[in-house]
This record gives structure tokens, sequence and C-alpha cells, in this order.
């Protein structure tokens, strides 16, 4: 199992979710979604595994607010690239598995 966690410092579901894995002595990587963003691979395997694009973006934020009405998929994941505050977090993957949010009943099927 290789757990990462993308997410932000001030995101108190980040922080449930860090300690969901902390208590059961599962290691993680955590990476600070401000501070180093994410590549385009793992941006494409997050949206393949949840989905759609859509599922990762935080409507509730200002700079979402574009991205509503950009049509090409391509042309959002530019935006979310650029800027990843704009995506939900915590965003938790497992190899080819993910979750957006805070989701132990699917990490507890990981185990």
């Amino acid at each position: 199992m290789n757990i990462q966690i993308f997410g932000s410092s001030k995101c108190f579901d980040t922080k449930k979710a860090e300690r969901y894995f902390k208590e059961r002595r599962i290691p993680y990587q955590y990476i600070d979604l401000k501070k180093y963003g994410m590549s385009k691979g793992e941006l494409a395997s997050v949206k393949s595994a949840v989905g759609s694009l859509d599922e990762l973006i935080n409507f509730d934020n200002k700079d979402a607010l574009l991205l509503r009405y950009l049509a090409r998929e391509e042309d959002k994941q530019e935006k979310l690239l650029e800027n990843p505050a704009i995506l939900k977090t915590p965003i938790v993957r497992n190899g080819r598995q993910a979750t957006v949010g805070y989701k132990p009943e699917v990490w507890g099927k990981w185990v």
C-alpha cells in the first residue's frame, strides 16, 4: 500500500485524514498542494479514479467560478495545474485508487 495525501495544512479534513492513517499505523506521504501542487500525471490518475475533473474542483472557491464555464476538459486541467488551491482536499491516493474528501469508509477497504 502506497498512500499519498494531497492537501492543505489549513484544511480540517486533511488533518482528519492524516489522523486516520496515523491511528492505524499506516504509512503515508503528505504533499502540500499549495506548495508543490500536482503533476499532470497525478491529476490524470486521480481524475480517472474519481470519474471527472468536476469531482475535484472546489466550486466554493471564488477562483473556481470560471471553471464552470470552460467547456474543454484540457482547459479545466490546465487551470487546476496552475492553481492547485482550487482542488478539493484531501485527495487520497492508493496506487490507481483515489478519493476526494474525507472518506474513511473507502480507505478501510484498502487496508
